[in-house]
């Protein structure tokens, strides 16, 4: 195994680990027991991007945001969308010191 891999490895143990990773994945093995609420999220989050990736007015994103309000009060749903954002912005800041080391422009 080259050298690389092997760090490979030991940073993927190291992030299954954290308690970013192990809250997100305990939110998934809940979301999990229900399927159709997982699908609701899963429209929600699609949305989401959707939203964000594309020029948006505010009144369209009050409209969304108002839409889901009630959505989001769901402790399934704030828990796991809660336990995603922190493990996605671990992920971020990871990705930030690792390019910012090799210079990566």
């Amino acid at each position: 195994m080259s050298d690389i891999e092997s760090a490979r490895a030991a940073f993927v143990s190291a992030i299954l680990e954290t308690e970013e990773y192990q809250a997100y994945n305990r939110e998934c093995g809940r979301l999990r027991q229900y399927p159709e609420l997982k699908a609701q999220i899963d429209e929600y989050r699609k949305r989401n991007y959707e939203m964000q990736s594309a020029d948006i007015d505010f009144e369209s994103l009050d409209k969304f945001e108002k839409e889901y309000e009630t959505f989001r009060e769901n402790p399934f749903v704030a828990d796991f969308l809660a336990a995603e954002l922190g493990f996605c912005r671990m992920m971020q800041r990871l990705n930030l010191l690792i390019t910012a080391e090799l210079h990566f422009e």
